[in-house]
């Protein structure tokens, strides 16, 4: 196995005691080259600390203001080297995910943000195909052509549409972003707003078609909560008014927000 840990970091972000972080740890470990991993929580505890040591995981205690945003840019920061992927605790990626990141960043002049096509785990299951899944894919078929990955104008068009971009399957170029990637706004549409300010940045967005990420839908995940707070249908609206007058906001909103409501647990 090749070692790219001087390179590359999973920083994974770990919230009480969630039963698929140990899973998401083995798809870490059993990536085809090797990255460092680290941990980091705002929650402390019993069970966080002990798989830590089992995995031998650094872990880092987030002892100032906890929250999504917040633990996300604390684990960016304990990061030392030049790519960071911020892995939530309820996800898993595919083995592959780590070279075809590096192979991509590598190749390009100045990178910005490397991230991936996606399915969904419900109830244990692979979906690999459904409306929401479908509509993302649709939107980032532009984003497979090579020759669009530094142009400004089309990722904006994109994102002008909606947020297709998981926010897992993320790699970060940090030596071309700013020092704080997420900002403590939204609940639900964080990861959006971030992509937003990000495309207006001088670099490449390199999207991969193929799915090497794997994005769990169940009751505990702040995605759903905050469909059930009716949060995301206030924080998108937010979103489409940064690109559009709000009437075109208000009719783009209705639309995503059907396609959204797949994120429901039925």
């Amino acid at each position: 196995m090749r070692d790219i840990s001087e390179k590359h970091t999973f920083a994974i972000c770990a919230y009480k005691e969630c039963e698929y972080l140990e899973e998401l740890i083995l798809s870490l470990k059993d990536q085809t080259v090797k990255s460092k991993i680290i941990m980091e929580t705002s929650t402390p505890n019993d069970f966080i600390k002990n798989i830590a040591q089992k995995y031998d995981l650094p872990l880092f205690i987030n002892e100032g203001e906890g929250g999504i945003t917040q633990d996300w840019n604390y684990a960016y920061s304990k990061c030392d080297t030049p790519y960071v992927t911020i892995a939530h605790q309820d996800d898993k990626y595919a083995p592959e995910y780590a070279e075809t990141m590096l192979k991509a960043m590598e190749n390009s002049k100045r990178p910005l943000i490397f991230f991936t096509n996606y399915a969904e785990i419900r109830k244990g299951e692979v979906v690999y195909t459904n409306k929401l899944l479908r509509v993302k894919r649709l939107m980032l078929k532009i984003m497979e052509n090579y020759r669009f990955k530094s142009s400004i104008w089309v990722r904006r068009r994109v994102l002008s549409l909606g947020d297709p971009i998981l926010c897992p399957s993320v790699t970060f170029a940090c030596e071309n972003l700013p020092k704080v990637i997420f900002h403590n706004y939204f609940l639900a549409s964080e990861d959006w707003e971030a992509w937003e300010k990000l495309s207006k940045l001088p670099g490449d967005f390199l999207y991969e078609k193929n799915i090497l990420s794997y994005h769990r839908i169940h009751e505990e995940s702040t995605t759903t909560l905050a469909l059930g707070m009716n949060k995301r249908y206030e924080e998108d609206y937010e979103m489409y008014c940064k690109f559009w007058p709000k009437w075109i906001a208000k009719i783009l909103v209705k639309q995503y927000s059907k396609s959204e409501k797949s994120n429901e647990i039925k």
